[in-house]
């Protein structure tokens, strides 16, 4: 009995070894190649250290991001940068690096707000437009085509006006500039989703689930959403990169966050406009560098998902050759028979390579 399982069992290659899944993202990382990956993890380590420092400001920062006194100790107006407050202080006396710290956390949160609820509020919309059609598509459209044609940062400040009335609380103010923000980005979502939709609803696939008695609300979410949503991760970060921008220029016109109720780095701005015909440079400077890291690192990330995600800008590995520049090594490359380059003419495809069908006179030999 047991020569007869040892024989039955023989040719049976054993089972390979279940492989472990590796850190999230590396796929992804493997995925890139030399400028790409170089932009990649910039870009990464950017958010990374952003995102850090805010999570972690209360504990970083060295004072109150309004805080201008320690210790019964006033700092002074417009100090230089020294060994107490290495980034000086501001026109109100607050210390410059606390401010830009928790300018992170504020930041941080309107950037996470808006692109939640711009998601939330965008891509149904525009999944719901796209494959309904008729009436109900015409009015999103016209709705969000009238918004979208609106100036951004003049949107946002009308909508902050009537959010905020001229008064906020730490939490309203930023919930309102989040939604100030929410009304630029849902038209960006709906269109982008909308129009993939509307390609997308009659396919196959689409069809055959049509057919098995789906409902609508089964098809729309879990057949043509997930093949509409390639570009939402790419839009999502250059939106975030937006968002910074968009709350700098509230806050630099004055219709941002109160500035008793969170540090922000556009209202720093503005308040440093002043300082600069005085020589007093470094009010202005470090708001400003940490918005330019910050669009900086996050523009990084999404213009490399861009070339990753989308198939007309994906890219190969550093080695492989697409099949065009395969063939036309191959036919430049020297042939081992004839000693030299081969001719255009002797390719292996070409079905008439002497040009007999091209009218060229017969030779004597060719005529044999």
């Amino acid at each position: 009995m047991t020569a007869i399982v040892v024989t039955e069992t023989s040719g049976l290659t054993p089972l390979a070894p279940t492989r472990r899944r590796g850190l999230p993202g590396m796929a992804l990382l493997r995925s890139t190649h030399g400028l790409q990956r170089g932009m990649l993890l910039t870009g990464l380590t950017i958010i990374a250290v952003f995102v850090v420092v805010a999570v972690l400001a209360p504990v970083l920062a060295p004072y109150g991001f309004n805080v201008d006194r320690a210790d019964g100790v006033v700092f002074g107006t417009q100090q230089p940068p020294s060994a107490a407050h290495w980034f000086g202080t501001t026109v109100g006396g607050q210390d410059v690096l606390s401010r830009v710290i928790f300018g992170a956390r504020t930041a941080l949160a309107v950037i996470v707000l808006a692109v939640s609820i711009s998601l939330l509020v965008g891509v149904p919309l525009g999944v719901v437009s796209g494959y309904v059609g008729g009436k109900v598509d015409r009015a999103l459209v016209l709705v969000t085509d009238a918004l979208y044609a609106f100036p951004s940062l003049l949107l946002a400040i009308v909508v902050a006006i009537m959010i905020t009335n001229g008064r906020s609380t730490p939490l309203g103010g930023i919930f309102a500039a989040a939604l100030s923000i929410t009304v630029v980005f849902v038209p960006q979502y709906f269109r982008v989703v909308r129009n993939q939709t509307v390609s997308v609803k009659n396919e196959p696939f689409v069809d055959a689930a049509r057919i098995t008695g789906a409902r609508p609300r089964r098809i729309i979410f879990r057949h043509v959403l997930p093949n509409v949503s390639q570009s939402i991760p790419v839009l999502a970060t250059l939106n975030a990169s937006e968002a910074i921008l968009t709350l700098a220029g509230l806050g630099f016109l004055g219709f941002g966050i109160e500035p008793s109720s969170a540090a922000e780095w556009g209202y720093d701005l503005n308040k440093a406009l002043s300082d600069t015909s005085n020589g007093i440079w470094w009010t202005g400077v470090y708001p400003g560098l940490a918005i330019v890291l910050v669009v900086t690192g996050v523009t990084l990330v999404g213009e490399s998902l861009n070339d990753i995600l989308n198939p007309m800008l994906r890219t190969r590995g550093g080695g492989a050759t697409t099949a065009d520049e395969a063939e036309i090594v191959a036919d430049d490359a020297p042939s081992v028979a004839d000693g030299g380059p081969r001719q255009a003419h002797d390719s292996p495809l070409d079905p008439d390579p002497d040009g007999l069908a091209a009218g060229a006179p017969l030779t004597e030999e060719a005529g044999r």
